[in-house]
C-alpha cells in the first residue's frame, strides 16, 4: 500500500521522494471515514499555535494575499536572527527546510560530484544529491546499541574529495542526537585532512529540524569551520509545518553563494506573518515540546507494555523495531487499516524491520495503543 521513500517516475525521470497513502487513498482502500485517518508517518503536530489561528482567522498579515511576499523577508530574518542568535546576514529563508536543501544542493554540488550521508538518514538528501547528477557516499551507521551514532572515523574517509557532508541530529528516522563532541570532532578532521592535502574542505550541512526538542544547536560551528550550513525550521517544534518555512544560517559568504538559487517570494504572506510572530512567542515553543515529551513518554510506554520493541528518542516521534521487515509489514497493514499511517521504510532499507511512529494528541495515540495491545492478543 505504502510507496517507497524515493521513488523513479520513469527510467528517464530523476529520483524523487514520496510519502506515504494519501488520507483519500487509505480511505478509499479500507472502507473507512476519511476523518478517521491519522497521520503518524509525518512528524507533524495535531494542533497548530493558537497564534497562527487567530491570525489566520483575522487576516493580519503585512500586506494583503494579493501582493507577493517582500524580497528579503526582512521581519522573518530579524525574527530568525534573534531566535537563534546569528546575524541576520548569516540567514536564508526558504519554503521550508526542503527548499533550504535544494539550494544547498545547487550552490554546492556539481554533476559528478559527490556528497556523504550517514545512513539511514533524511531521505531528502540522496534526492537532492542524484536529482543534481552527484553520487551519494553512504556510510552505514552504527547499531542501536550505539544509538544509531554516525561513523565519525567511516564519513572522515567518505569525505575525502566529496562536495558535501549531510548531517542531521536528531536523526530522522532513528530519533536520537549524535554523541557529545562527534560532529565537532569530525569538523577537525574534514579541515585537517583539507589542509593536508591542499584542498578545499567539504560543506558540512547540520539539519537541526529536531533540535528544539534537545534544547542544544550547534550553529556555532561556523565560526571555526567556515564551510559549515544549519538547517531550522518552523514544521517540527512550532508546530506550523503546513506554512513551509525554513532557515539555512551560514556565514555571510556562504549565504551568497546560496542566495542566486532562491527563487522569488516562495515564501507565503500568512506564512511570513504568522511563522514571524510565533519566533517572538517564548510560549509556542515550550508548550508544544512540553506536550510532545509529556506525551511520547506516555506513547512510548504503552507500546511497551504491550509488547512492542520502541527506541529511544528526543524527538517527535519513535522508532519501533519488529525484528523482520515482515513482521513490521504485517503491523503497518493492521495499523491502515483502522485509519493509522505509520512511516514504513521499503525492502532493503536498513530500517525495513521498523515502523516510525508521529508521537500525536493523546486520543489519536490511544488509537495506536489500542491497535497494539489488540495485535499482542491476537486481534487483527
Amino acid at each position: 500500500m505504502s510507496p517507497t521513500p524515493v521513488t523513479f517516475a520513469s527510467p528517464t525521470a530523476p529520483i524523487a521522494y514520496a510519502w506515504e497513502a494519501t488520507d483519500e487513498a487509505v480511505a478509499e482502500r479500507y472502507g473507512i471515514p476519511i476523518d478517521q485517518v491519522a497521520r503518524f508517518d509525518l512528524n507533524t503536530s495535531p494542533v497548530p499555535p493558537d497564534l497562527a489561528v487567530r491570525l489566520l482567522a483575522e487576516n493580519r498579515f503585512d500586506r494583503p494575499i494579493s501582493e507577493y511576499p517582500p524580497s528579503d523577508y526582512r521581519a522573518l530574518v530579524a525574527a530568525a536572527a534573534a531566535r537563534y542568535e546569528v546575524g541576520a546576514d548569516e540567514i536564508i529563508v526558504g519554503a521550508g527546510a526542503d527548499e533550504i536543501l535544494d539550494l544547498i544542493a545547487k550552490a554546492f554540488l556539481p554533476p559528478g560530484g559527490s556528497a556523504v550521508i550517514p545512513t539511514p538518514s533524511y531521505a531528502m538528501y540522496r534526492v537532492d544529491t542524484e536529482q543534481r547528477g552527484a553520487t551519494v557516499r553512504g556510510v552505514p551507521r552504527l547499531g542501536p546499541e550505539a544509538g544509531f551514532a554516525m561513523d565519525v572515523a567511516g564519513v572522515r574517509v567518505a569525505a575525502r574529495g566529496s562536495d558535501v557532508v549531510w548531517l542531521c541530529s536528531p536523526n530522522n528516522p532513528t530519533g536520537l542526537a549524535e554523541p557529545d563532541g562527534a560532529i565537532e570532532s569530525l569538523l577537525g578532521f574534514l579541515a585537517a585532512d583539507a589542509a593536508s592535502e591542499g584542498v578545499e574542505s567539504p560543506i558540512v550541512v547540520l539539519d537541526e529540524a529536531y533540535a528544539e526538542f534537545v534544547g542544544t544547536s550547534l550553529l556555532g560551528l561556523r565560526a571555526a569551520y567556515p564551510r559549515f550550513i544549519g538547517i531550522r525550521t518552523a514544521s517540527k517544534a512550532y508546530a506550523l509545518a503546513g506554512l513551509r518555512v525554513g532557515f539555512a544560517i551560514a556565514r555571510p559568504e556562504i549565504i551568497d553563494r546560496m542566495a542566486p538559487y532562491r527563487p522569488p517570494g516562495s515564501v507565503a504572506v500568512p506564512s511570513v506573518a504568522i511563522v514571524t510572530a510565533a519566533l517572538r512567542d517564548d510560549d509556542i515553543l515550550a508548550g508544544n515540546i512540553g506536550r510532545v515529551e509529556r506525551e511520547r513518554a506516555r506513547l512510548s510506554g504503552a507500546l511497551v507494555a504491550a509488547g512492542w520493541t520502541v527506541r529511544p528518542s528526543v524527538t517527535n516521534f519513535v522508532l519501533v523495531d519488529f525484528g523482520t521487515p515482515d513482521a513490521a509489514g504485517r503491523v503497518a497493514e493492521a495499523l491502515m487499516r483502522r485509519g493509522l499511517v505509520p512511516r514504513t521504510f521499503p525492502s532493503g532499507h536498513p530500517l525495513a524491520h521498523c515502523l516510525r511512529i508521529t508521537v500525536r494528541s493523546e486520543g489519536e495515540d490511544d488509537r495506536v495503543i489500542t491497535a497494539a495491545r489488540d495485535l499482542a492478543e491476537g486481534r487483527p
